[in-house]
């Protein structure tokens, strides 16, 4: 009788135990709904019912690697920044929002943002992106080609940037096929506007500023 009673303790312990993981993990259970006026947390998942992770807000310390088809390549790089990563319906990663900024014990600036959209498989077709330090500042929209997935060896290709220049005027270049800045809208921090045309060496071959009769 003593070890039938042992046995049904036990059982019960047990059913005890798996009740408690049930509830704890939501397993084979209704979808729930909760709402929070405010959360604190390091990392979000999100995820598809069958897993597949679609997106990810992290911050610096627990910001993911590269997502390729399912598997994340570690990126210890991307450690210094928080932010987020969008991923594609295979598990690619498609893009992302990443940003950081401090100031070193020396006094130096390390601060920056950058939004980017990939071309699928592949890396970013556009980025929205800026970037500080003590001597430069950049902000800009940068439009580049990229080869097909299936590709081998192919590289990127800036084609547009579109945004502030180091004597702080603004430009406009467009380049061909192999990245190479062919025409440039320029308005110098004074206020001068020109049109230039470049040739294959990044040489002017023509210039128009207003009064030149063109």
């Amino acid at each position: 009788m003593s070890q039938i009673r042992t046995f049904l303790a036990g059982a019960t312990s047990m059913a005890a135990a798996l009740a408690a993981i049930v509830t704890l993990t939501g397993a084979k259970s209704p979808l729930r709904h909760e709402t929070f006026d405010e959360i604190t947390v390091g990392r979000i998942n999100i995820v598809e019912p069958d897993g597949t992770k679609r997106m990810i807000i992290a911050s610096k310390a627990q910001f993911p690697g590269l997502f390729k088809q399912g598997k994340e390549i570690a990126r210890p790089d991307r450690r210094d920044f928080a932010g987020m990563l969008f991923i594609n319906e295979e598990g690619t990663e498609n893009g992302g929002l990443i940003q950081k900024g401090s100031i070193a014990e020396d006094g130096s600036i390390a601060s920056g943002l950058s939004l980017t959209f990939d071309r699928f498989r592949q890396d970013q077709a556009m980025q929205l992106i800026n970037t500080d330090s003590a001597s430069h500042q950049r902000t800009g929209l940068s439009i580049n080609d990229i080869p097909f997935y299936k590709d081998e060896g192919g590289q990127m290709k800036s084609r547009i940037w579109l945004g502030n220049t180091g004597d702080k005027g603004s430009a406009l270049q467009l380049k061909d096929a192999k990245g190479r800045t062919r025409m440039m809208l320029l308005v110098s921090a004074d206020g001068k506007a020109e049109i230039q045309m470049l040739d294959e060496q990044g040489k002017v071959s023509k210039s128009i500023v207003p009064g030149s009769g063109e």
